[in-house]
């Protein structure tokens, strides 16, 4: 290696194979079957990222990437790898890590508010049809211009519950509003909420700077989000947390020039999930995303078992390609392995195709970019050990390093405040305690004939309208504009009517 900054991934023909820090926003991909070494490659890209002073961010699905925290063990197969591989700056260490957890049991709770969230990718977490996300999108947009604040899913159930009882005013200026839309649309929340989304929607909201922290020694931090509960029980949660934070990094980080290494690495574990059940508007925006956020110095890694499970376009923008052994038990699966084989630029002296099924374990096809950004001939290279532990940690260890977290003070104790479902309760229980005031002071007849004419209205119309607009003049009068959302509200959710 010359002196630009770079860690070595592995080796080949007992030379260094180095991924280089100007590069590494240029994305990346690791792929190959089950047991093939995956984990593993994962641990050691992300220790090399933090050794170079980058951030990280990973999914933990299956709760192997935690020992990453503590120092390695020997082992003969380690050993093994090092006389084979020259590493000769290689040590056994931990590197700092910052643990996560949507559930908050497992690391710090990580929430964002369901404005932040936006339609789009609200819709596709909970499966909506066309018109169940007109329903959706029309309820943000009410939520803006009536100045209320929609954070957690009460909010949100308060203002559709709203929506239904004012469904034959509100069609005027936002399109039909039905209240079979508005009972399915409910029924998915309850559904999200017995998975957790409870916990994730809320305050205080995840502060992506957070996310990008150095320790005192220059390592850049290791983010690892707890995902083996959440992946097993909601998928689709789990996929739309990791494009809310990919899309908002996009949206909040300025433009930067050519450095010698990204701002931040975010590793997406299990990517077929982001893209098999994404709607073509979801998918078009993802890809939008990829493509431009690496001028933010942010880089994208895609780990999954096969490079066929990542739309092309989005493929053709990953600069480091690292593949591990697949299999061919049927014509599909030889069909798939010509096809990745293609996806590498040929070495001569290498059949690329045969390789990928030969492959042993920790061994894989490497692709990268060199200093001018040109992708090299694919290599088969044996990938280094990690030096840090390979496997997790105990639960004590994990609990003693969540509880030192510098964080811990910051995310730990939820936040509640005023917002759309207190002002809605708030207004009908002022205007309903001054009706019954006003009732009171009535003749008998009066009373009755003011009882029978409201009967014959529409159901207390004129009481919501009353309270939309009492709770509007409250909230505009603290906030003194339109709540502006994040960018899954805007680029992943600025849909106009």
């Amino acid at each position: 290696m010359n002196s630009e900054k770079a860690f070595t991934i592995g080796g080949a023909h007992g030379e260094a194979i180095p991924q280089l820090g100007k590069m590494s926003n240029r994305h990346g991909m690791i792929a190959g079957a089950t047991g093939t070494g995956k984990t593993v490659t994962l641990q050691v890209l992300a220790e090399g990222f933090s050794q170079l002073g980058v951030p990280v961010f990973a999914a933990d699905i299956k709760g192997d990437l935690s020992g990453i925290a503590e120092t390695g063990k020997p082992h003969p197969k380690i050993d093994e790898r090092l006389a084979q591989i020259p590493l000769p700056h290689y040590s056994r260490q931990g590197f700092p890590v910052s643990f996560w957890d949507i559930y908050g049991e497992t690391g710090l709770p990580v929430r964002t508010t369901i404005s932040e969230m936006g339609p789009l990718l609200l819709a596709n977490l909970l499966e909506l049809n066309d018109t169940q996300e007109g329903v959706l999108y029309a309820a943000f947009r009410i939520a803006d211009d009536q100045g209320m604040l929609m954070l957690d899913l009460k909010d949100l159930r308060a203002m559709l519950q709203w929506m239904g009882e004012n469904a034959k005013s509100l069609s005027l200026d936002y399109g039909n509003i039905s209240s079979q839309s508005i009972g399915a649309i409910q029924r998915r929340l309850l559904v999200m909420e017995e998975q957790g989304g409870d916990r994730f929607f809320g305050e205080p909201a995840l502060e992506l700077q957070d996310l990008m922290q150095v320790d005192f020694s220059g390592k850049g931090v290791i983010n690892l989000l707890d995902a083996t509960r959440l992946y097993a029980e909601s998928p689709r949660l789990y996929s739309a947390f990791l494009l809310w934070i990919l899309s908002e990094l996009f949206e909040q980080l300025p433009e930067q020039g050519d450095a010698e290494t990204p701002k931040l690495v975010f590793f997406f574990d299990e990517a077929h999930l982001l893209f098999e059940n994404a709607s073509k508007p979801l998918l078009e925006k993802l890809e939008q995303v990829v493509r431009l956020i690496r001028s933010k110095g942010v880089g994208v890694y895609f780990i999954s078992q096969s490079p066929m499970d990542i739309p092309d376009d989005v493929l053709g923008q990953l600069g480091l390609k690292i593949q591990h052994a697949l299999r061919a038990f049927t014509p599909k699966d030889r069909k798939a392995i010509k096809s990745v084989a293609e996806n590498f630029r040929a070495n001569p002296d290498l059949d690329t195709a045969s390789v990928l099924t030969e492959l042993g374990i920790g061994e894989a096809l490497v692709s990268r970019l060199d200093a001018k950004g040109t992708p090299t001939v694919v290599e088969r290279v044996l990938i280094a050990p990690p030096q840090s532990r390979i496997g997790p940690l105990t639960e004590s260890e994990r609990e003693s390093r969540v509880e030192r977290s510098p964080l811990k003070a910051k995310y730990a104790q939820a936040i509640d405040r005023h917002s759309a479902y207190e002002a809605l309760k708030q207004k009908a229980e002022q205007i309903a305690a001054e009706e019954a005031k006003a009732a009171e002071v009535k003749p008998a007849a009066t009373r009755s004939r003011s009882a029978s004419s409201r009967g014959a209205s529409s159901g207390g119309m004129d009481i919501v309208d009353s309270l939309a607009k009492s709770a509007a003049r409250a909230m505009g009068s603290q906030l003194g504009r339109q709540i502006v959302r994040g960018l899954l509200g805007s680029l992943f959710g600025g849909r106009k009517r």
